[in-house]
This record gives C-alpha cells, structure tokens and sequence, in this order.
C-alpha cells in the first residue's frame, strides 16, 4: 500500500490541515485529513472498473468546518450518538454535558472530537491519529488519550482501530461517520441492505432510547434478509433509518454486522465490528448541501453504519456498559470491506 499526505488548507485557527492518501495494489483509494479524523474520499472501482468517489464531504476545510456538515466523515466522541439531557451519573455524581441537539449531547457536544485537529503520522503502512482530551471537556470527566489507525489493505478492506484510556472513571463511544453512496450519486434509495440484528433499541421523538430492546420480526425495522432501502422507509418512524441496531453476538469478538449493495454499480460494503450496535442512518436532514465537485447532496443522498455502543447507554443500565476505567484501555475495531458483486 502506498501512503503520501498533501497540505489541504488552513482551519479558522491558522493551523495547516494536511490530507493523507492510502492506495492499495488494487487501486482503491481513502483520502483522510487530521481535522476531525475524518474520512474525505473513497475512490471504488464499480463492475465496469470505473473508478468513483463513494463517500460524501467538501472540496475544502471550509466545507468540513461549517454548520452545514453533518458529520461527514468525521471521527465523533467522546460520546458518539446521543445522551439524553446532556446528563449521566457515575458512583453517585452528576456530570452535565453540552446540550447541542433540542435537549441531548449529540456525538460529543459543541467542540467534539469531529471538529479537533489531530496529531497525525504514517508508521507501518497504516495513519494513526492522536488526540488528547482534557479532564471536563464538554463536561466529560477523565483526562483521555485517543488513537485512532487507519489501514487499507489489499483485501479492499479500510480497518480502523480505536483506542483510548483515562485518568478517572467515564464514558465513552467512539465511530465513524462516513456516509456511503455506492452508487457515487443521486440517492441511496435503491441499494440493498441487510443487518444482522434481531433487535433494535426503541427511541422517541427525540431519537433517545426508550430502553426496550424489540424484536424487528414482522416490522419495517426488520433488515435481516436483504431488501432494498427505500421499499419501507416511509413506514420507518421520523424522516428514515436513524436507529441503533443490536448485533446478533454474544461478546465483543469481531463479526458480521451488514451488507449493502448497489444493484446499477454493482459495488458492495459489509461491515464488520466488534461493537455490540450499529446505527443505520439514512441521510434524512441533509437538505441541499453543497458537496464535493459540484455536487448537490439532498436528503437520502448517503447512508452511514456507524458502529458502536447503544445511544444513552450512560442512562440504560441494562445496555451493553460505556464505562471506561483507569487502568483500562478502550478498544474497538470496523472494518468496512469493499467488493463489485459480479452475478
């Protein structure tokens, strides 16, 4: 694999954003910049050997810096997804959080770790990403040190690792908010979709957790077998998918978690993690945002498999725990594999 970093402007701070580029041998490309952690480009070959970008985003820092990004790309934490009142209690003390979605801590609050400027170097055919977190940032409590590794392989496969630990007892919940258009544009409608999960946490009008854990049998939300994105959306509660799925698993191991197919490209994603969630978001706000190489972007433009831990779990005892230790070290591992489906 080849790995070469180019300069790609300045932030609002003055500081020098550099973009890196990692080609394997079959020529599939992942442009990163160290601002936000966050994923620019991915360049796919489709079954015609056709080259396009699969991921939405900007030509410029500007772009990834404005209020008109939702998330592209970017590495969100401390606290990816939501966290309901911005508030959680560990041993009997209360930490609130900034409030930057209604009344709830959206993927780590005002100043999350999508919008830091990363320490960044290439070591053994991988990027790794460095970040340090002080002690009470957006009202998390522990000093945290986070890496993030980014490799692509020549089994088309983009492995990203995170790591992270802590000088005192908290929370956290880190993921990758790429969203993927296999076909390169228009919607993401037609593609098809399967998520291996029984189950999914029920959420109200505000996307928090209502702490049941349903069954999808029967249901819109049932996504076990293929079927195209589009066919039941609009009996999906609010504007599409933005739900958290449960992973069919029964530790923390690494394993299968979806596949999606672009039916006119051919190209195909599966996603592997070994997070107990995924959240399978559908692009329901994006609304006319101007993108990469004259692109407009409208709502259902991409799709995002965010894996996780469930939303709120600080606040759901019976979910799968956040809580990170001193002494400890938080890991965890997605590998999205990218393919053309020949048949």
């Amino acid at each position: 694999m080849k790995i070469s970093k180019y300069p790609f402007g300045s932030n609002k701070d003055g500081d020098k954003i550099t973009l890196f580029k990692m080609i394997n041998n079959n020529g599939y490309e992942v442009h990163i910049i160290n601002y936000g952690a966050t994923i620019t480009s991915i360049f796919a070959p489709d079954y015609k050997n056709n080259l396009n970008d699969i991921v939405l985003g900007f030509d410029n820092i500007a772009g990834y810096e404005s209020v008109n990004n939702p998330y592209f790309g970017a590495t969100c934490g401390r606290y990816a997804n939501r966290i309901k009142n911005g508030c959680f209690i560990i041993d009997g003390k209360s930490f609130q959080l900034a409030k930057n979605d209604t009344h709830n801590s959206l993927h780590g609050g005002i100043k999350g770790f999508d919008k830091k400027l990363w320490n960044a170097f290439i070591k053994n055919g991988s990027i790794t990403m460095s970040l340090k977190s002080q002690c009470g940032e957006e009202g998390f409590p522990g000093k945290l040190n986070v890496e993030v590794n980014f490799v692509l392989n020549n089994l088309n496969e983009l492995i990203i690792k995170y790591s992270a630990t802590t000088n005192k007892k908290t929370v956290i919940n880190l993921t990758n908010h790429s969203y993927f258009n296999l076909s390169g544009s228009g919607n993401i409608l037609d593609h098809f979709i399967q998520i291996s999960a029984d189950k999914y946490t029920v959420v109200d009008d505000e996307a928090i957790p209502t702490g049941e854990l349903k069954c999808v049998s029967g249901t819109e939300m049932d996504l076990r077998k293929s079927v195209k994105i589009g066919e039941k959306i609009k009996y999906v509660q609010g504007l599409g998918y933005d739900h958290n799925y449960c992973i069919n698993k029964k530790s923390n191991e690494l394993c299968f978690a979806a596949n999606v197919i672009d039916p006119v490209s051919r190209r195909t994603l599966t996603c592997l993690t070994s997070e107990p969630g995924i959240q399978f978001y559908t692009g329901n706000f994006i609304d006319k945002i101007n993108g990469k190489n004259g692109l407009i972007y409208y709502k259902h433009a991409g799709f995002c498999l965010e894996t996780q831990h469930y939303p709120d779990s600080p606040n759901n005892h019976h979910f799968p725990s956040t809580i990170l230790n001193p002494n400890d070290k938080y890991e965890s591992t997605c590998i999205y594999r990218f393919g053309v489906n020949n048949q």
